[in-house]
């Protein structure tokens, strides 16, 4: 057994100061300060950090320069091993808009590490991002590898897609977005050029999250509230890239105010030049040149982001102002009830696995741990 000791705990709705927490692969108990620890019990000791539950990114192509869409172990072991430097215990590697023999590939590859873990984060499933999209917001998505939604080529791997992409214009009924619910698939929203109406109508029909909110999407307009409009009114989960980049802070601050915290994910969208530094590297097929934490394609397209999580948390807090609870929630319980797993992780509680992370006030992560192992500790 294992104490976590001097630290302040983050639990759903508030921080606390001077527990023990005390973890096997799972987390046995909470102790008040000052508790004895059972005998033989391994302290360590926090140094008034915080401890939280270990983050979830439900939408990263990659980092450490590789990416979801090679498609090999590899790769995925480089995801695995790197995220956890950033508080990652869980993350959906994500997928972008190939030729439909390349994507096959890359979930057959996510498959492969749901079924046989990589050491350091889990892979919870994948995202699918594309190629079901529209041609007009794409983003750096690839126009000449669009295709129309198709259930057959997607049914083989509805036990490994967790989250998949729609352009609710592109659908010629709601068809396909029911079938997707039955099979338990997450519909998000994304890349889309729809109308208030037409997302109205998709989320009427099940989908429940928005793909990176603002954008990829048709903006909000006081005669036409399109997509933009549909995240902000109706009862959907907002996903949100909180780099600095991709949204100005005071659109970080009404989407708050209007959504709450309990309707917010934040993600990095991260592609494999993050944690890279500047130079030229490559997203779905596409060259992209990365200066200053911005990446870009040739064209000046935002491609992707090079951000990471433990950024991209403090970043948002900073913008917004909110308790640092709240801020948290939206890294762990808002992704792990989203995707089913919050009975397991998610928050620090009694029975659940110890996925956790240790920060400072400036964010920086000083250890992290995946089922009690710990799988990152910084140098120094």
């Amino acid at each position: 057994m294992q104490a976590i000791i001097n630290s302040k705990l983050i639990l759903p709705h508030t921080v606390l100061t001077g527990q023990t927490l005390l973890f096997g692969t799972h987390i046995y108990d909470i102790l008040p300060a000052g508790s004895p620890l059972p005998e033989g019990t391994e302290s360590i000791d926090a140094k008034g950090a915080y401890l939280s539950p270990g983050f979830i990114n439900m939408h990263i192509h990659g980092c450490g320069g590789a990416d979801t869409m090679d498609g090999t172990r590899t790769s995925m072991e480089i995801l695995c091993r790197k995220l956890p430097k950033c508080g990652v215990t869980a993350f959906l590697p994500t997928t972008m808009t190939r030729v439909w023999p390349i994507v096959q590939k890359a979930l057959r590859n996510v498959r492969k590490a749901m079924e046989v873990p990589c050491p350091g984060s889990r892979v919870l499933g994948a995202y699918l991002e594309g190629p079901f999209i529209s041609g007009s917001y794409r983003g750096s998505q690839k126009a000449e590898e669009i295709q129309a939604a198709n259930m057959e080529r997607i049914r083989p791997y509805c036990d490994v897609i967790k989250v998949l992409v729609i352009a609710p214009e592109t659908l010629s009924s709601m068809a396909f977005i029911h079938s997707c619910c039955k099979k338990g698939i997450i519909v998000s929203l994304g890349h889309s050029g729809a109308t208030y109406e037409e997302a109205s109508r998709a989320i009427k029909a099940g989908a429940s999250h928005i793909t990176h909110t603002f954008n990829a999407m048709s903006p909000l307009h006081h005669r036409k509230p399109g997509m933009v409009g549909a995240a902000l009114t109706l009862p959907v989960t907002t996903e949100i890239i909180s780099d600095g980049l991709h949204i100005h802070d005071a659109v970080l601050r009404l989407l708050v105010k209007v959504k709450g915290p309990d309707q917010i994910v934040i993600v990095t969208d991260s592609m494999r030049a993050a944690m890279e530094g500047d130079g030229i590297s490559e997203l779905g097929g596409q060259t992209v040149y990365v200066r200053g934490g911005r990446a870009l394609l040739a064209d000046g397209t935002i491609a992707a982001s090079v951000d990471t999580m433990e950024h991209s948390l403090h970043h948002f807090l900073k913008a917004t102002g909110l308790p640092l609870a709240d801020v948290i929630r939206m890294a762990t319980v808002n992704p792990a009830k989203e995707l089913g797993v919050y009975e397991t992780m998610g928050s620090l509680e009694k029975g659940k696995l110890a996925d956790m992370t240790i920060f400072d006030e400036k964010f920086d992560v000083k250890m992290t741990f995946v089922g009690g192992e710990r799988v990152y500790q910084k140098k120094g």
